[in-house]
Formats: structure tokens, C-alpha cells, sequence
């Protein structure tokens, strides 16, 4: 196993409250003429002017710089290592993304200009619509919603909308039981009851299954392809048509569209609605609670109610349309998170249509070198290649008294932060795994190392798993009790 991730200089921090001394202090403007700056109560009146607070740190300027930076050190993320989260596509962002959205031209740029000021960033949007148009085979979209979840409701919104004016209002949504947290309750908040579409043995959806419970009540089927197992769903077509002879419609959450970009288009497959998580699929920054943006593509049937307004081109200009009389309306202020927009635009012109599919094909393979690696050690629920993720479980070291939880401990010891664990949930145990295409070979063999080695000491030494991670500033927290029971307060501040 390689040594690269060992533990050196690990800082140990205290809070900062209550550190210093009286008057010490990082800049000093008892001379030259700012002493009418350096003190508050000369500048504002008396009402603005707080008074002094117990315990407020007094401190140096490097001891503030080096605080914050040894705090900073505690936090993990892709830039650190491999950061493997099932589903979550945390990939590295190269870093022109980051460079062209912020050229001055974008974020200069006020919400409330007029169109005429905003033609570059309006051919943007403009253009990465039709380009994820073109990635999907669909034939419109929309750039408005935040994240996944918020493109499944509007995605859901647009499927009503299209239902009502049929005249064929209907009550309830068909999920797999391997489906996303988030469809159920988009569904919920479209008025939608939720019945559950159960897999096969094969981890697909069961079309017979799928045919009994398709009546003309279900409104749509949402559909994960590939599913969260990392499976395709080989009979996607058939689905379609079921779905389709009963006047329903067919929602494919995007969010694995790493293992298809440039492979597989979803309107080809019959799908009539996606959204896509730019944040994931199209390598923006991605965690930490946002910013996302999750595009939703439709066909031309679903076209008249997307959320307006919508950037049209009109001649050589480009312009907001909001004259749409069956849209859903607005579902996000202005024109989205712009910001990811332009780096997503940025990541799509500067891999080609090429660079997408060699991205998918080394998405795939990486995730099955890990799954091959890993199967004499880790129980494989099922059977078959996976495509962009794998899922495995702690069934052999169950044997030893050893859980996922501790496999997840187990790994941040070994300089991994861990997969997904217990999802998806018809999967007891479950490990869910993707590398990403952004991973080298030796960053594989260092995690499927780290993996190996936790198999083997769940035989020889399971009570060490029991007590990891040892090699952190924190050791195991009580996870249970801190859901249960949560201090959101801060005692300095209370």
C-alpha cells in the first residue's frame, strides 16, 4: 500500500474566543493621524456602536492568519484526494472554469440591465441550452433551476401543467425503489402521491411490475438511468412505451449522466423530461450546499411550458421571452446561478464532443477496475459490469462484526474520505462507489489498497475498526445522538 497518505503534521486548533491578550492587536493606528479611525466611537453615533463583548479574542495578525488556516486544514475535499461519493460525481473542476467566470464581463454584470447590456452572457445561456439539448435528444430547456431536485420540480410542474390542459389531471407518481431521495418529495410537492416501482433480481426496473401498477391515474415515471446500482436499464425503450400507451410520461433524473454523455442520448430512449446536474455531469464546483444549477431538457410536447422568461435569439440579438401563456412561470430569480452556467459552458467547449465521450468511457472503466479490484474482498449484490458507479456491501465482514460504518471509518484513517454509504437502500450495507473519470490509475490502486487492507484486518483485528479513526483531530462521534439531539447554539454566544 503506498505511504503517500500518511499522517504528518496533523494541527490540533482551540477556540479562538478567549485567546490573546488585552490590547494586542494586528495593526496599530496610535500614530499618524488615524486615531479617529481606529476607534468606532468618534466615527458613528452613539446607537451604532456595540459595546464590548466578554471574551472577544484580541490577537496578532499571524496568530489570526495561522487559526483560520489550521482550521482550514481540517476540511477534505477533491483537491485534498479522491473523494469517492456514489451519485454526488465529485470530480476535479479545471481550473479555466474558474478563470472565465470570472472575466469582469460576468460578474459585473446587474441582473436589472437591459438586454441590449447583456448579450454576451444572454448567447451563453442561449447556447449551453442547445447544447445540452443536443447531449440529451431533446428539444428545449431551461437553464432557471438551482440544483437536481429543483429541475425535478419543475420537471414534474411542466408534466402537470401538460396534463391539465389535456383535460387529464392525474394523482400520483411511480419511483423505483432504487430512486433518488429528492423524487419523492418533488412529487410530493407537485400534489403527487408516491407509489413504489420495485426492482428485479437483475437490479432493473420489473416491467411486469412496471405493467401492473402503470394505470391512468400515474402521471409520470421517474426514472434513474443509470439507476443508482450503476446499472443501465437495458429495456429503457420498452419502459417508455408502456409508460406512454397509458398517457403518462417518462422523467429521467440526469444525475448519472456521467456514464452516458456522448453514449446514449435520453430522447432516444423515450425519455420526454430530464434534468441535469451541471454540478456534477458538467464539472462545476460541486458541495458544501451550492452553488448548483440543474438544467431541465423536454420535448417539443412539454416545449410551451417551460418557466419563463426564456432567452431567445431574435435576429442577431438574443432577448427574454416572457410571453408564454402555458408556462409554469418563474422557478428561480433572474436567470439561474449564472456563475455555474458560464463554467459549464467553459468545461463543454473546452473538452469537444470527443473530449465528453472519452470522459464517459473513462467514468466507466474506472469504476469497474474498482469493482474488479475489490470483489474477491467486498460482497457484490449484483452481478454483471457496472457503468459509472459500483455498489458493494459489508456482507463477509458482517462475519467479523464489522459494518460499513466501519469500513467508512476505516478508509479517512487511510487518507480516503468514504463512499456512500447505506445507499442505495435496497442494498443492506451498501458501498457506493465512483471514482470519476478525473482519477489516475495510481489514486484507484491507493483506495482499492486502503479497501483491501480494511478487509483484512476485519478478519485479523475488527476491534481496531471499531475505534477509527484514530488518526484525526476528532475522533468517532456518536452520530445517532447528535441527529437526535442537536446544539445549534453557540455557547459563547447564547
Amino acid at each position: 500500500m503506498s505511504t503517500q497518505y500518511q499522517r504528518g503534521l496533523a494541527f490540533t486548533e482551540e477556540e479562538i474566543f478567549g485567546r490573546g491578550s488585552p490590547g494586542r492587536s494586528g495593526v496599530d493606528f496610535s500614530d499618524g493621524g488615524f486615531e479617529d479611525i481606529a476607534d468606532p466611537a468618534k466615527m458613528l453615533p452613539a446607537g451604532y456602536v456595540r459595546g464590548g463583548l466578554e471574551g472577544f479574542p484580541e490577537l496578532s495578525e499571524p496568530e489570526v492568519v495561522r487559526h483560520y488556516t489550521r482550521l482550514s486544514q481540517w476540511n477534505f475535499g477533491i483537491d485534498s484526494n479522491m473523494y469517492p461519493l456514489g451519485s454526488c460525481t465529485m470530480k476535479h473542476n479545471p481550473r479555466v472554469n474558474e478563470a472565465v467566470c470570472r472575466l469582469n464581463g460576468f460578474t459585473d454584470l446587474h441582473p436589472y440591465q437591459p438586454d441590449e447590456d447583456c448579450q454576451g452572457t444572454l448567447k451563453l445561456i442561449h447556447d449551453l441550452g442547445r447544447w445540452l439539448c443536443e447531449i440529451t435528444g431533446l428539444h428545449s430547456a431551461t437553464l432557471q433551476p438551482a440544483a437536481g431536485a429543483h429541475g425535478e420540480f419543475a420537471g414534474l410542474l411542466m408534466v402537470r401543467s401538460a396534463l391539465q390542459k389535456r383535460g387529464d389531471a392525474r394523482s400520483k407518481v411511480l419511483l423505483p425503489d432504487s430512486s433518488h431521495g429528492t423524487n419523492p418529495a418533488s412529487a410530493a410537492l407537485c400534489g403527487y402521491g408516491s407509489v413504489t416501482l420495485k426492482s428485479g433480481a437483475n437490479g432493473k426496473i420489473d416491467l411486469a411490475e412496471l405493467d401492473r401498477l402503470m394505470d391512468e391515474q400515474v402521471a409520470a415515471l421517474m426514472v434513474t438511468n443509470p439507476n443508482t446500482l450503476g446499472i443501465f436499464e437495458s429495456d429503457i425503450v420498452k419502459i417508455a412505451k408502456i409508460v406512454h400507451d397509458r398517457g403518462g410520461f417518462l422523467y429521467c433524473d440526469g444525475a448519472n449522466l456521467s456514464a452516458l454523455m456522448g453514449k446514449g442520448r435520453f430522447g432516444d430512449m423515450g425519455v420526454d423530461v430530464a434534468h441535469l446536474n451541471l454540478h456534477k455531469t458538467f464539472s462545476t464546483p460541486h458541495g458544501g450546499g451550492g452553488p448548483g444549477a440543474g438544467p431541465v431538457c423536454v420535448t417539443e410536447e412539454l416545449t410551451p411550458f417551460l418557466p419563463t422568461p426564456m432567452v431567445v435569439k431574435d435576429g442577431d440579438k438574443y432577448k427574454l421571452d416572457s410571453g408564454r401563456p402555458h408556462s409554469v412561470g418563474r422557478v428561480h430569480g433572474f436567470n439561474g446561478n449564472v456563475g455555474v452556467l458560464v463554467r459549464a459552458a467553459a468545461y463543454i467547449l473546452s473538452m469537444g464532443p470527443e473530449g465528453l465521450r472519452e470522459a464517459t468511457e473513462a467514468a466507466v472503466l474506472n469504476a469497474n477496475y474498482i469493482k474488479a479490484r475489490l470483489k474477491e474482498h467486498y460482497h457484490t449484490p449484483i452481478e454483471g459490469n457496472s457503468l459509472h458507479e459500483c455498489v458493494l456491501n459489508d456482507k463477509y465482514q458482517n462475519e467479523h462484526d464489522v459494518t460499513t460504518m466501519d469500513i467508512a471509518k476505516g478508509l479517512i484513517d487511510r487518507g480516503f474520505h468514504p463512499p456512500t454509504i447505506y445507499f442505495p437502500l435496497i442494498v443492506r450495507g451498501a458501498l457506493m462507489i465512483e471514482p470519476t473519470e478525473t482519477e489516475p490509475k495510481e489514486t484507484l490502486d491507493d483506495f482499492c489498497d486502503a479497501m483491501i487492507d480494511i478487509a483484512e484486518k476485519a478478519k485479523a483485528d475488527p476491534e481496531s475498526l471499531k475505534q477509527a479513526p484514530v488518526n484525526t483531530i476528532r475522533r468517532r462521534l456518536d452520530e445517532a445522538h447528535a441527529a437526535r439531539n442537536p446544539e445549534l447554539r453557540c455557547t459563547l454566544c447564547s
